[in-house]
């Protein structure tokens, strides 16, 4: 069998496992009586153990065996979880990790022989090398083998689901999982016949074996993908998948393609819809409006098919916090929430070194001692909350700890030292720390750990998700934690924007970040901090006026502009413009700024007509 075709498959699996088996392991960790998880971590190595070995990867059919001995001797009870048993596991569990990783690329390292070694000790003897369509235990669970019994000839009959990738592959898996069960013969079609485009998915074999019916079923339908088994000649046991929403797995190369395709077209459309106004013509009007409904839902289906939960993110950080925990000498707990909220793939690959800046620094900074932690009056274990909720058309994560929380005085102290001026006022609200402590190389940790101390975690942090046209924001609290908001939109490509002028350019405003546009009222300005403000309701807002921004602006301003009321959480700013020119779909290119581009400019776009006009960065406006 050519495996190099299902490399792929195989790695993309087996991350899905490897990462179960870090989530299980926490758990078991925490709760030793767990025996969910110790069976949920035996399967997913066996998993590993069974697919590695039908691609002929040996090295990590090996590590996953002697894994999955030792796991199965916790089992059963035949040796005991010691002190360093998870650390243990933890240690072959990354180790599993890189081999497929190095198998995937054509390489299949043998494992350590240390690791090897001490697998082998803590599993209370030597284990049976591990080969292709050796499995000693086939499910988790399942009734042992009675060897009493005699051996049953029947027939299996296996339909894989119609829209699973690499059907032969899976047929292959499924085959070797009941080969382990007992001798197999008859296999139709063959592992060749197997490969090819043209097979159905049907696959049928000879076994006997001395495991029940059941046994079997739960054997083949480990290889997933299993729409259903039959077994003849015994109890006439069939069960039939209930799901019918097909999926497939597709490049995400081809969706950036995809969606790159879609955006010319939503420019295209534009332009279109406004040369059909021009032309008064009812038939050109007519068919602009049709191709503007079919533009707009395939826009929406391929935004959707790019919508990832953001647990893809969130999945490795519980691991990261209890080694953090361990590397620091304390005790600290991660718990993860809303992990089901969708973000476009773009953002979700950026998010990730945000977050993990974030959560170092909480860990290191925030956290307490244990000791310093029972002296507050605080439960020893330290607490970090990482959560995602939907808001209108945009999301945000929040990271929180239960800590220290930031010390003003000693940042401020710091910033005068280093001669910032924003340093001399002495209110040190949560903005003015944000900005002293998000400047490259800022940090007043007294020593450079290996965990943070050279002051690039929040910078980082800044620099990524403002580039991502999002926000960062702070709420600390000394001795109660400090609160990281992050909000980033539901996705860059293409945006509903407020299209607006001022001295005679085009603008564009995310709507995202509208709450709602007023009239300038000149009877209605006052002064905040020394600055203009617009009372809107009884609040009093503070005011940009983008005229003033804007070194070419042309003409005079009007008597009563119109303003817009930008909101970013609980902070908001109106807008003052010279008028509104309505909304639009656009699609956003961002670009490396020239020398001397405002900070306000977060991209640009083709207008309907045409021309091109700067979109603007609404935080940085803020």
């Amino acid at each position: 069998m050519d495996t190099s075709k299902y490399a792929a498959l195989f790695l993309a699996e087996s991350r899905e496992h490897l990462s179960s088996c870090n989530h299980l392991l926490l758990q078991w960790e925490r709760d030793p009586a767990a025996t969910d998880a110790v069976s949920g971590l035996f399967r997913s190595i066996h998993t590993i153990k069974g697919m590695a070995a039908t691609m002929g990867f040996s090295g990590v059919a090996e590590l996953a065996h002697r894994m999955e001995s030792l796991l199965d001797a916790l089992r059963d009870g035949r040796v005991m979880v010691r002190a360093g048993t998870f650390e243990l596991l933890f240690r072959a569990v990354d180790a599993l990790g890189r081999s497929v990783e190095e198998a995937a690329a054509g390489r299949d390292p043998l494992p350590e022989p240390a690791l090897a070694a001490a697998l082998e000790a803590a599993g209370g003897g030597p284990t049976r090398a591990a080969g292709p369509g050796v499995h000693p235990t086939a499910v988790a669970g399942a009734p042992r083998r009675r060897a009493t019994d005699a051996p049953r000839a029947r027939t299996v009959r296996i339909l894989i689901k119609a829209d699973a990738v690499m059907r032969g592959v899976r047929a292959i898996l499924a085959v070797r999982r009941a080969e382990v069960l007992g001798v197999i013969s008859a296999v139709r079609p063959s592992f060749a016949q197997l490969e090819r485009e043209a097979f159905d998915g049907r696959v049928s074999f000879r076994i006997e074996s001395r495991e029940a019916d059941e046994v079997l079923v739960a054997a083949i339908r480990a290889a997933g993908e299993i729409e259903s088994v039959r077994i003849e000649e015994a109890a006439g046991l069939e069960l039939d998948g209930a799901g019918r929403h097909r999926q497939i797995k597709v490049d995400l190369q081809r969706l950036d393609r995809l969606m790159k395709q879609v955006g010319e077209l939503v420019v295209a459309k534009n332009r279109l819809g406004v040369m059909a106004v021009g032309s008064h013509d009812p038939a050109l009007t007519e068919l602009s409006d049709r191709i503007s409904r079919l533009v707009s839902g395939m826009q929406a289906e391929v935004i959707a098919s790019r919508m990832t939960p953001v647990g893809e993110v969130f999945d490795p950080f519980p691991r990261l916090v209890r080694d953090l925990s361990r590397d620091l000498g304390k005790q600290i707990r991660l718990d993860v929430e809303g992990d089901e909220i969708e973000l476009d793939r773009a953002i979700l690959d950026e998010i990730g070194e945000p977050l993990l800046h974030l959560i170092r620094n909480a860990a290191d900074h925030g956290i307490e001692s244990a000791e310093a932690r029972a002296a507050a009056g605080k439960p020893p274990e330290g607490r970090i909350l990482l959560s995602a909720a939907r808001e209108r058309n945009s999301v945000t994560l929040r990271l929180s700890d239960d800590g220290r929380g930031l010390d003003r005085a000693a940042i401020l102290a710091k910033a005068r030292r280093e001669g910032y001026a924003d340093a001399a006022d002495d209110t040190a609200s949560d903005d003015l720390l944000l900005r002293l402590i998000a400047r490259p190389g800022f940090s007043t940790a007294e020593a450079v750990s290996g965990v943070s101390g050279r002051g690039v975690g929040v910078d980082v942090a800044m620099t990524r998700v403002r580039a991502l046209g999002g926000t960062l924001e702070i709420r600390t609290e000394v001795g109660k934690g400090t609160t990281f908001l992050i909000r980033v939109p539901l996705t860059l490509a293409i945006v509903r924007a407020l299209l607006a002028d001022a001295g005679g350019e085009r603008f564009a405003v995310p709507l995202a970040y509208v709450a709602e546009t007023v009239s300038f009222d000149p009877r209605a300005v006052t002064s905040l901090r020394q600055r203009e403000a617009l009372v809107v309701r009884e609040r009093v807002i503070p005011t940009v006026r983008l005229r003033d921004l804007v070194s070419s602006a042309k003409g005079d301003a009007p008597a009563r502009p119109p303003a817009v009321i930008l909101e970013i959480g609980e902070r908001r700013s109106a807008l003052v413009v010279d008028a509104l020119l309505g909304q639009q779909d656009i699609v956003v290119a961002p670009f490396d700024a020239p020398r001397g581009m405002p900070p306000y400019v977060g991209g640009a776009t083709i207008l309907a007509d045409g021309a091109p006009a700067l979109v603007l960065d609404v935080a940085a406006l803020l």
